[in-house]
């Protein structure tokens, strides 16, 4: 019996139009820090999020559909994944919240999806077969009310979800609500319980969460106030607890800004944030017991708008998707310090908004 293989795979999910190609596979060579094009799907209209499934072999990806009434609507598809090949198959799609979508998180159980609306101030729950084949929008969750900025938060907008640790709780960032509210998973029967609201700063808008490794913090990069708040999160319960905001931009920058993704390290003592028009990665170490943050320093994403960036998982590399400039730029970690580093390795992609490494086995 032959021996497993591994290789780093690039998900990319992009803007386009359906004629177009959206969605791309990459190969990244961790060794030679050198990018290879594999594969790219089409047929789907701004795919901008995909989320991966490594081990079933599935890729998900949100893309714009119109509904039998014939308005807008969001829209999920999913895909087999060949890693031998690099390859991806479609298998499926389904119509999920309307008007569109604007993020896709698998839970850590392969059982779920959520996907978040922007534009409709809602949430949605999807549930997927044993096999990972989408089967159907199993709960919806609208959000009510505004924010303090009365242009950008005059109505709530889920930006994206994320699932606890142990897969209890979907945590929502709302941009135009100024939260992170908290839902109980009802796994039984697709379901989602409200539990409650952790507010931000007044104009703070959250848009990407990031827990800590060791499940009692979570981190909301906050897109209109260029901030990023720290928040103790209960295990139980699910609630979160503010701690402290901190601005992902030096003092003396006068520029138009809004940032973008954030993550955490592996092992939990750095954390990065990026900067669209400062155009830069924020990198900030974390205290180990009070999960609070100190500044470390910026480095720039050599290109323009970096709506997304990933770490690798083994931790050497960080992996920056420029859209404006229709490039991944990749980037070294210094493991001891966290520090970054660029390796000249850059990679051509149109307007990618989002990449997701995953170590692929076959």
């Amino acid at each position: 019996m032959s021996e497993a293989k591994e290789r780093l795979l690039l998900f990319i999910g992009s803007y386009a139009e359906p004629a177009d190609t959206g969605v791309y596979v990459y190969e990244l060579d961790e060794s030679t820090g050198e990018f290879a094009s594999l594969d790219a799907a089409s047929g789907l209209k701004n795919p901008t999020f995909v989320s991966v499934n490594a081990r079933s072999g599935k890729l998900y990806a949100i893309s714009e559909a119109k509904s039998e009434d014939g308005g807008r609507s969001g829209e999920a598809v999913s895909f087999s994944i060949d890693a031998a090949a690099g390859s991806l198959t479609e298998i499926n799609r389904i119509r999920t919240i309307r008007p569109s979508t604007s993020h896709i998180q698998i839970d850590h159980e392969f059982k779920f999806l959520a996907v978040s609306g922007y534009h409709g101030g809602n949430v949605g729950l999807i549930k997927l077969a044993a096999d990972g084949v989408l089967l159907e929008l199993s709960d919806e969750q609208q959000h009510e009310g505004h924010g303090a900025d009365p242009v950008r938060q005059d109505r709530p907008h889920p930006h994206s979800a994320l699932f606890s640790p142990d897969n209890r709780h979907m945590l929502v960032a709302d941009l135009g609500l100024d939260l992170v509210r908290t839902y109980a998973v009802d796994t039984e029967n697709g379901t989602l319980q409200p539990v409650g609201d952790a507010m931000t700063p007044p104009g703070s808008g959250p848009r990407h969460l990031a827990f800590h490794p060791g499940g009692k913090f979570i981190y909301s990069i906050n897109e209109v106030g260029n901030s990023i708040t720290s928040f103790q999160y209960d295990v139980e319960s699910g609630r979160l607890t503010p701690m402290e905001t901190l601005s992902t931009l030096p003092d003396d920058f006068e520029g138009e800004n809004t940032t973008a993704e954030i993550a955490i390290s592996r092992d939990g003592m750095f954390l990065y944030g990026s900067n669209r028009g400062h155009d830069s990665i924020v990198q900030f170490g974390i205290h180990p017991e009070s999960g609070r943050l100190s500044y470390v320093e910026h480095v720039s994403t050599e290109g323009g708008h970096p709506r997304h960036f990933a770490l690798t998982p083994s931790g050497n590399h960080l992996i920056v998707a420029n859209r404006d400039s229709n490039n991944l730029v990749l980037f070294r970690v210094d493991r001891e310090n966290g520090r970054l580093q660029s390796t000249g390795q850059t990679a051509t992609v149109s307007k990618p908004v989002c990449v997701k490494p995953v170590l692929c086995r076959f």
